[in-house]
């Protein structure tokens, strides 16, 4: 089994080495940037862990399948924050706001190809497993981003709605990620599903507490500027558990106040500072934060059930280090 500092050593130098090619330098200089500014990697790092579960060493093919995923997941970073408007990423301009929409496009398309190149690197007894996971894939995290939009224009979804769009934009990379390390390294079907279940649930905790760090979180910590979902009057976990309490008239709070708040328009800076507080100020009579928190440990303790008994070499140690990658991927909401 391979040691998680090795796999981070790893990473480190696969993005400080990665290369795109040098013309057109408007076409490729944005993803030089949205590599440069980092990230947590999480994903290419999940696909590596699940790779040492199995084998004792790092190879060109697994670590070029790990960059794929981090190079598709950059790709949809830039066309989500030109849909979010967002301006800041991982405390840096987004691409759309440092060069512009045009551009931001046409990098990201160029990401996305350049990420299935990478994919190809993959033996060819696994390359049609490792295509079709990452094509199935890349198709779900588009209906989630699809139904993430929706969402935007409707006074309401259910809960259940909200968890089946996450599990598309974000629980299905995660997922993938696990599994193709799995695969890749000859793990079993058995195996391989349980590391998808375990990266899928985990994705749900992930984005839970994204939720919950964009509403609670620091900025200077978080990378972009606190309270977007609020100001884009997104359906988060958080606004939709919100509604469920209120419309059960728990903490004071009545439904009507809540969508008013949140469908507010916002549009100078001290008014967007003001729908922030407001509807934060309703989310704390509602305790919503500390019930994200609870979902989040709800969530991450299903994720960890999902891989009991994998047939690793050394099943002990891979419950051990794969219970530690969650503790990392949500210990500030949790």
């Amino acid at each position: 089994m391979i040691e998680d500092k090795a796999i981070t050593e790893a990473i480190s130098r696969l993005f400080e080495e990665i290369e795109f090619p040098a013309q057109p330098t408007g076409l490729y200089d944005p993803l030089r940037y949205m590599i440069s500014i980092g990230g947590k990697r999480l994903r290419p790092h999940l696909c590596l862990l699940a790779w040492s579960l199995y084998r004792d060493a790092l190879s060109p093919e697994v670590l070029d399948c790990a960059a794929a995923l981090e190079v598709f997941h950059t790709f949809t970073l830039i066309h989500d924050d030109i849909m979010d408007r967002s301006p800041m990423r991982r405390a840096h301009d987004t691409v759309w706001k440092k060069w512009d929409e045009d551009t931001a496009i046409l990098s990201g398309d160029v990401m996305c190809i350049d990420s299935y190149r990478r994919l190809c690197s993959a033996p060819a007894p696994v390359l049609s497993e490792v295509l079709s996971l990452f094509s199935d894939m890349a198709a779900k995290v588009c209906e989630g981003q699809q139904y993430d939009m929706d969402f935007e224009s409707l006074p309401r979804v259910s809960k259940s709605e909200y968890m089946e769009m996450i599990g598309l934009k974000t629980g299905a990379l995660i997922a993938a990620s696990a599994k193709m390390g799995a695969v890749l390294a000859g793990a079993s079907a058995g195996d391989a599903g349980k590391l998808y279940d375990y990266g899928y649930t985990l994705g749900l905790a992930f984005q839970v507490a994204d939720d919950y760090l964009d509403t609670y979180g620091d900025s200077a910590v978080f990378g972009k500027p606190i309270g977007g979902d609020i100001l884009n009057g997104k359906k988060t976990w958080l606004f939709m558990h919100a509604l469920d309490k209120a419309e059960s008239l728990q903490g004071g709070i009545d439904a009507e106040t809540l969508l008013r708040e949140m469908a507010f328009e916002a549009v100078s800076e001290e008014e967007k500072a003001a729908k922030i507080a407001k509807v934060r100020a309703l989310y704390d009579a509602l305790g919503v934060g500390e019930d994200a928190r609870a979902e989040v440990r709800r969530l991450s303790a299903l994720a960890l059930d999902a891989v009991s008994g994998l047939a690793a070499p050394d099943a002990y140690a891979a419950a051990g280090r794969l219970r530690a990658f969650a503790d990392a991927l949500v210990g500030r909401a949790k």
